[in-house]
């Protein structure tokens, strides 16, 4: 599955991921007002990383669900970011090392997260969140075995960022085989964007009858 700068990628019926660098946000890309009104008394970077993040949402949604394009970002009880008065519209946000990616999934939850490649990788780190997979990671050549792991890390970060339980969902302990395309852990299911040119995965419910 490929993922194109600027170009959303369809990872699950009604389930969407857009994706690219935050140095040039894709055309009608923009945060809300109500977007600035949070991001004010935040430190620069982050005020920028957030608005560019909330622009690429809000670019997203209009692309699948334009009717919601304007809809305040609020968080739930678990810190899970909602569309006010669309509780059912799964949406999700990750940023890294200058790369912004924005899911949506209309009757689903969902998750997103993409990670640059750690430099450097220690053993101690693959041996942590891969247990008895590290020694699959381990064995590759650098910079493949970052990579690698990035992949992994992404789809583990992915299904605790659905759950609404971010790092506290340890997601270290979550089981991903590498070279894995899809997957699933409980009932989320996964898909990692392989050919992304960041590490990049989406993790979502199925669909709400």
């Amino acid at each position: 599955m490929t993922a194109t700068a600027w170009r959303a990628v369809e990872v699950a019926d009604r389930t969407w991921v857009l994706s690219g660098p935050q140095d040039d946000l894709p055309a009608g890309a923009a945060p809300t007002e109500d977007d600035l009104r949070q991001a004010r008394g935040l430190p620069r970077w982050r005020a920028e990383e957030f608005t560019a993040s909330r622009a690429v949402l809000r670019r997203l949604l209009r692309q699948v669900r334009a009717d919601l394009v304007g809809a305040a970002v609020r968080k739930d009880r678990r810190g899970r970011p909602i569309l006010d008065g669309h509780p059912g519209v799964g949406i999700s946000v990750s940023h890294d090392g200058g790369t912004i990616a924005a899911a949506v999934g209309p009757g689903r939850r969902v998750g997103v997260d993409v990670q640059l490649p750690p430099e450097p990788l220690s053993d101690a780190l693959v041996r942590r969140c891969l247990r008895g997979r590290a020694p699959q990671v381990s064995a590759l050549p650098e910079p493949d075995r970052s990579t690698e792991f990035a992949r992994v890390w992404t789809v583990q970060e992915a299904c605790v960022k659905a759950e609404g339980t971010g790092l506290a969902g340890s997601p270290w302990t979550i089981d991903v085989e590498p070279g894995r395309e899809r997957g699933h852990w409980g009932p989320y299911r996964w898909v990692s964007l392989r050919r992304s040119p960041i590490p990049l995965s989406c993790a979502f419910t199925d669909l709400e009858r």
